[in-house]
């Protein structure tokens, strides 16, 4: 495993927090995930993928509050992490998690139309 691997796995584990406990924006909605973070080479910049269970305003509003937050969210990364250089975060929202519920969910409808009345 690389280093800019094992570095974008502690990152995603230290926003997640950031997120959950210290971010108090009220745009920001209950159902946000740190999908995953990616990391450039010389580990000077972090693409933050986001994944906002809810409708495109939820996403939006979202989105602003991660962009306004994303200086403080630097900092503290850069205070937890010892880098030389503090990462430059890009949001990318994520919808991976929004398809899976989605896929489940007709996988679901698609078995009990193949159930015949007297398996159950």
């Amino acid at each position: 495993m690389q280093r800019s691997d094992r570095v974008g796995e502690e990152m995603r584990d230290i926003i997640a927090s950031l997120l959950r406990e210290s971010v108090k924006d009220p745009r920001l909605p209950a159902m946000v995930s740190v999908v995953e973070v990616e990391m450039s080479r010389d580990l000077s910049h972090a693409k933050v993928y986001i994944s906002v269970l809810g409708d495109d305003e939820a996403k939006k509003g979202a989105a602003a509050a991660l962009k306004s937050a994303s200086g403080f969210l630097r900092r503290e990364v850069a205070s937890r992490i010892r880098l030389r250089v503090a990462p430059e975060l890009h949001f990318v929202m994520d919808d991976s998690i929004e398809r899976g519920f989605r896929i489940a969910k007709l996988i679901d409808e698609a078995n009990k139309g193949l159930r015949k009345p007297n398996d159950e």
